[in-house]
């Protein structure tokens, strides 16, 4: 029967997707369809403003999958990554790449290239200016390489259609914790905010600018088949 084939689409979504990705926060995960970041699908992050502990959020996952082996890129972060500090919050700087993108264009294919090419088990990615078509390509693309893309984007885009499996707004909450509201989930919204609690050693992280050594990033990155900008 037609079902019974993966390549058959249904609703969406794949007859057969890969397992999530536990976000390390127990409650975000009771809410999330799957248990986790979805993988093999696109999740956007919406954050009030820059700074405000969004990498809190996304740290745990990915340093849950670079000490499995699993490779990670980041993708045209906004500032250079500390590798001090990344690494304290658990990350093994082995399997982690940090390509930088000169351009719109030059980041949109690199995400796609990244995704699609099934060495990259996450996409750590931020893409202010995506349209619905360049987010539908590299919703397909993490679709064929099995892999979990998170993409930071300004909460202007809230109101706009979106391919994305997942769609997240966060706020700050009292105390330096984290408010996350569920705007697009497979099923409903979710009614309420979750308030995530603050985890202070990742605040440098967020704020910090940090090269990691030339070396190591140049030579992952080759390995992924992506390209590296000075």
């Amino acid at each position: 029967m037609l079902f019974q084939q993966q390549a058959v689409w249904r609703g969406g979504a794949s007859l057969e997707e890969a397992p999530a990705v536990p976000t390390g926060f127990a409650a975000l995960d009771r809410e999330l369809p799957g248990g986790g970041w979805p993988a093999g699908g696109i999740t956007e992050i919406l954050a009030a403003r820059e700074g405000i502990g969004e990498l809190q959020l996304v740290l745990p996952a990915l340093a849950a999958l670079t000490a499995r082996g699993k490779r990670v890129a980041w993708l045209a972060p906004p500032h250079l990554p500390y590798a001090p500090a990344l690494a304290a919050a658990g990350l093994d700087l082995a399997h982690l790449a940090v390509v930088h993108a000169p351009g719109r264009r030059d980041a949109l294919w690199a995400a796609e290239q990244a995704l699609r090419a099934g060495s990259c088990h996450a996409l750590l990615g931020w893409l202010p200016a995506a349209g619905y078509p360049e987010l539908r390509r590299l919703a397909v693309a993490a679709a064929a390489g099995r892999a979990c893309a998170l993409f930071f984007r300004p909460p202007a885009v809230a109101a706009e259609p979106t391919p994305a499996r997942l769609r997240l707004a966060l706020e700050p909450g009292p105390g330096g914790a984290l408010a996350v509201r569920i705007l697009r989930r497979r099923g409903a919204p979710a009614a309420a905010p979750l308030v995530l609690p603050a985890r202070k050693a990742l605040h440098a992280v967020d704020r910090a600018a940090f090269p990691l050594p030339a070396a190591r990033d140049a030579g992952t990155a080759r390995r992924l088949g992506l390209p590296v900008h000075a």
